[in-house]
């Protein structure tokens, strides 16, 4: 989920640029600093938008630079347990597909992708039913439900979000569609 959230942090202007310490200077450090981190309370800071209040600064001993304390608003992407997404798939190997939901990918595992089985297709890169000729290839737009969340601060890239599809209403975008005619259809007789 997309969150704006009012955040302190505290930031080092650099020896050169003492002389104008505003809140775009800040602004920018900030995001140098923390967009495309991972924090396990507020999620990903995809954004830094505004810079509130800047403190004084510090010397530290060793150190070039002067440390700022500031208060400010940033654009956070927290995924959350149970959350419905939709997302995009961008990768599909032999065990599933990686769905991009916001700065991070998820696993829809190929158990969880639907009832029937899929086999895999390398060359194509689709997971594809014998059974209903429904395919999921890279590109494909998916609904999902976050069902585990763990999250690597260190290497945001290596955090884990695991999805589900195998609900009602969940699925590829064209699966759902397809279903949905069908049942205007049906009730339409």
């Amino acid at each position: 989920m997309y969150k704006r959230a009012r955040l302190k942090d505290t930031v080092e202007v650099p020896p050169e640029h003492l002389a104008d310490v505003s809140p775009g200077l800040v602004k920018r450090l900030l995001q140098d600093k923390l967009e495309g981190q991972m924090d396990e309370d507020i999620g990903s800071v995809v954004s830094v938008t505004e810079v509130h209040d800047i403190g004084d600064g510090a010397v530290l001993p060793n150190r070039p630079g002067v440390y700022y304390e500031a208060e400010f608003d940033a654009v956070t992407f927290d995924p959350q347990m149970q959350e419905v997404v939709d997302g995009e798939v961008v990768e599909v190997v032999n065990f599933g597909a990686f769905v991009g939901i916001g700065p991070v990918d998820g696993l829809l595992h190929v158990s969880q992708i639907s009832d029937e089985y899929l086999a895999y297709d390398e060359e194509n890169q689709q997971l594809a039913s014998r059974d209903s000729n429904r395919v999921l290839s890279v590109g494909d737009a998916v609904r999902a439900r976050i069902v585990t969340k763990s999250i690597d601060e260190r290497n945001p890239r290596d955090s884990k979000i695991g999805l589900t599809a195998k609900q009602p209403g969940l699925g590829k975008h064209g699966w759902l569609e397809t279903e949905r005619q069908r049942r205007e259809a049906q009730a339409g007789d």
